[in-house]
């Protein structure tokens, strides 16, 4: 399994179809919900997955969220395989990349409400009152170093 970490700018168009495609499977089709996926931030973040075989099996992304306070946000957190532990090292590879290549003393998630306990694990607590995204609940949370 390899770790890649790129900003769009260096993303080949398979990488960049590959990315949305495994996005899409996820967010849109798996979790029956229509939304607009292609959000213009994907050109601005940091894109973290993890592939094998030419497959991405998991991924997440990284954006500036508050340059002056150096807080970054993670989001599109996600595992192709389940039971598998790549939700948790490709959240590991995604904090570590937040803090190594955009100096991120904060990282705030918007997570989707069943899930608080796996990023609990990481360290991120609530930092707000949940609400409904796209028709998820949705909590926001915070970890700071």
């Amino acid at each position: 399994m390899e770790l890649v970490i790129k900003r769009f700018d260096r993303l080949t168009p398979r990488e960049v179809y590959e990315i949305l495609k495994v996005r899409t499977a996820v967010f849109v089709v798996e979790q029956e919900c229509p939304y607009q996926e292609v959000d213009g931030t994907d050109y601005d973040s940091l894109h973290v997955w993890l592939e094998e075989n030419d497959n991405i099996v998991a991924y997440l992304r990284v954006f500036e969220k508050d340059k002056e306070k150096n807080m970054v946000q993670i989001g599109r957190v996600l595992s192709a395989r389940r039971g598998e532990g790549l939700g948790a090292k490709i959240l590991e590879h995604g904090i570590e990349a937040a803090r190594l290549e955009l100096n991120a003393e904060s990282i705030f998630i918007e997570a989707q409400t069943y899930a608080l306990p796996f990023y609990e694990k990481f360290g991120f607590k609530a930092c707000g009152e949940e609400f409904l995204e796209d028709g998820i609940p949705h909590t926001p949370m915070m970890l700071e170093f």
